[in-house]
């Protein structure tokens, strides 16, 4: 099964940041998820939310600022004291980071995100050498779409709030190699995760951070959980 650090390591260190992703290799993670925006100078950015100030010491959507004021912020002093002075990473640097690491990447378009916007991180991908080793993945299709025009051999996912009536055709159209639902989606529609199982298709979904819970969705068929809790989950994966 594969273990993939949401955000990296994100019950460790402060979420899409450079420590989180170190943290997570030396925990054992298989796979580092992240999330990718771009800032009003076309720079890849690793963060998650639309606008800097959950995580930051800044505001204001990502888009609407250039890079040196997105790098001005602290990333870190929210989550510890201990982290103050991390900033927003670039997906370069990130990228750098991971390459020689070992893990793959599980990367997340935000949108909204343009064909060139997406051309420019995939390119970045595999300027890294690190395209045989990436999903990139996104909850909007159409971001998803993007990737397969710009770089058709980089395996895709597609990301789901909740299963829909389409989940399973848009799967196949897409042709994509996971489909990552919520593990409620999972506990509570095993016959969409046949279905996606049936065709290759790896389900892996978010956030599994509920111990409990484990044992059932490894039952279930998954391929892999995307949890905070990096550390916990090889533990308990080397115990079965």
């Amino acid at each position: 099964m594969q273990v993939i650090a949401h955000r990296g390591y994100s019950a460790a260190a402060p979420e899409n940041t450079l420590p989180a992703f170190a943290a997570a290799v030396h925990a054992g993670a298989t796979l580092v998820e992240f999330d990718v925006r771009t800032t009003a100078d076309d720079v890849p950015v690793v963060i998650h939310d639309r606008t800097l100030d959950r995580t930051t010491s800044g505001s204001g959507h990502v888009w609407d600022l250039e890079y040196s004021q997105v790098a001005s912020f602290d990333a870190g002093s929210w989550f510890s004291p201990a982290y103050a002075g991390v900033r927003v990473p670039t997906l370069a640097a990130t990228l750098e980071l991971l390459a020689p690491a070992g893990p793959g990447l599980l990367l997340e378009i935000k949108p909204p995100a343009t064909l060139p916007q997406v051309k420019t991180i995939m390119e970045l991908v595999t300027l890294h050498g690190l395209a045989d080793r990436t999903i990139v993945q996104s909850f909007d299709p159409e971001i998803v779409r993007l990737a397969r025009e710009v770089a058709p051999s980089v395996r895709r996912g597609v990301l789901r709030v909740r299963f829909e009536p389409d989940t399973v055709p848009l799967a196949d159209e897409l042709e994509v190699a996971c489909l990552n639902p919520s593990t409620a989606d999972v506990l509570g529609d095993p016959g969409t995760v046949a279905s996606l199982v049936e065709r290759g298709i790896d389900v892996m979904p978010w956030t599994a951070n509920d111990m409990d819970a484990w044992a059932s969705l490894a039952h279930a068929g998954v391929a892999g959980l995307i949890t905070d809790r990096v550390g916990e989950l090889t533990g308990w994966l080397a115990t079965r």
